[in-house]
């Protein structure tokens, strides 16, 4: 169930109004901080986190225009919800365009208050989907996401490996229209190039040997819902076409199948590669990347949003704990500041294998530095130290493997004749790699056709 520890931020001038809207507020269990006006607002946000912000836009000296652009400089994706009177529709169409998320109407039921602010704040924590967002680099990614859900915009979400882009683009899931719908997910890197062909768009019987009846490919699947696409990037270069095709016409043809099957679904691609270079070295389509790239999401690696590391671990914690049989076990203080400052080049994968280990070596009630087992974060000048004296080496091993592995593939060629099905039989490798790799070697002049 989705929390609301962050309070919200109401802004009011007329105190008889501040009180009735924070009395609706603690009625509804809302925690809130009332202030009476555009200055008082500004001075809070810069000292705390909200959720959402809630002002009149009538106010002196500070109007809530005036206010709402200055948050909009701040903190571009706070949701602010601005209260106006009907004479004042005008300013209300003029907050509308300056970035307000809505306006209402006074006077105003007070369950009219708490529907706008149910719709449109984000919540910091959602332990249905492990969704944590305390850190301010957390919230501007899933506020982001939680705007672009209102559209059926295609999302290509980017970051490195383990930082969670499953969980966001659950998150988009849920916040859109098609949150009834199904959510498919399928990891573009995990399934064989021979077999992802069929995994997609499905097949008919007798398409191929073993197809024996019909079966819906993940097209198909997530009919009026959302496809992720994930690691979208190691999609063979003869399929990135087809999947174009399939984008553009919004219909899927099945293996083997002659009637196309129209499609009504959202697109959602990961990767944690740099796109653009893939482009660029030709393992990737630049027009399926435009496609995909229709709103791009660069998700921040954990080590770059702190103040999520140990709320996420107590989520893990508590959802590892229950299966572990070790309900009610908690950090020690030592044990929470090791966490939030280790390094994690493993992002928050790397943060779950971490506390699920903790929990099969701690035996009492508390887990501490001992039982985390982090390699220690060297200082400053180590660091520094450690990284140049190992920068020339590592440069030399990795120049090293480059020519070994460029000799054996090209000796390998040489071998089977120049064939290259008997080439990637013997090297173990697929044809899109061995495609990549000659063509590098050619750039290089290392070979020739």
């Amino acid at each position: 169930m989705a929390e609301h520890s962050l309070p919200i931020l109401v802004v009011e001038d007329d105190p008889s109004l501040r009180e009735a809207i924070g009395d609706t507020l603690e009625l509804a269990g809302r925690p809130y901080v009332a202030v009476d006006g555009g200055e008082a607002a500004l001075k809070v946000l810069g000292e705390q986190a909200f959720s959402i912000v809630v002002s009149d836009v009538r106010m002196m000296p500070m109007d809530g225009i005036t206010l709402l652009k200055e948050i909009r400089g701040r903190l571009p994706h706070l949701p602010v919800v601005l209260m106006t009177a009907y004479a004042e529709v005008d300013k209300a169409v003029d907050a509308m365009r300056s970035g307000a998320c809505d306006f209402l109407l006074k006077p105003f039921e007070p369950k009219a208050l708490l529907a706008h602010i149910n719709k449109y704040e984000l919540p910091d924590s959602d332990e249905r989907a492990g969704v944590v967002a305390i850190d301010p680099a957390s919230r501007e990614l899933f506020a982001i996401a939680q705007r672009v859900a209102q559209t059926d915009a295609t999302v290509l979400l980017t970051g490195e490996s383990g930082v969670g882009k499953e969980v966001v683009a659950r998150f988009i899931h849920r916040q859109s229209a098609r949150r009834d719908g199904p959510f498919v997910a399928i990891n573009c890197a995990a399934i064989p190039d021979s077999l992802l062909e069929a995994t997609l768009f499905g097949y008919e019987k007798g398409a191929f040997t073993g197809a024996q009846q019909a079966q819906a490919g993940k097209f198909e699947q997530a009919q009026d819902g959302t496809l992720l696409l994930d690691e979208v990037t190691e999609m063979p270069m003869g399929l990135q076409a087809k999947l174009l095709r399939v984008l553009q016409e919004r219909e899927v043809e099945r293996v083997g199948g002659k009637k196309p099957v129209s499609l009504n679904i959202r697109i959602v691609a990961t990767s944690n590669r740099d796109m653009a270079e893939a482009v660029a070295k030709g393992v990737f389509r630049e027009d399926l990347y435009y496609r995909l790239n229709v709103f791009p999401v660069a998700i921040p690696p954990l080590r770059e949003r702190r103040l999520d590391i140990v709320p996420i671990a107590r989520y893990f914690l508590g959802e590892h704990g229950g299966r572990f049989g070790r309900n009610g076990v908690g950090f020690g203080a030592q044990a929470e500041d090791a966490l939030a400052h280790h390094a994690w080049p493993g992002n928050v994968r790397e943060l779950e294998n971490v506390i699920q280990r903790a929990l099969i070596l701690s035996t009492g009630p508390e887990i501490g530095v001992e039982h985390l087992n982090l390699a220690p974060a060297p200082t400053g000048e180590q660091r520094r130290t450690a990284a140049e004296l190992a920068a020339p080496e590592a440069e030399k091993r990795a120049d090293n493997m480059k020519d070994l592995e460029r000799d054996h593939i090209l000796r390998t060629l040489a071998e089977v004749g120049g064939s290259r099905k008997l080439a990637i039989e013997r090297l173990g490798i697929s044809e899109r790699t061995l495609r990549y790799k000659l063509q590098q070697y050619r750039d290089e002049g290392y070979f020739k056709d």
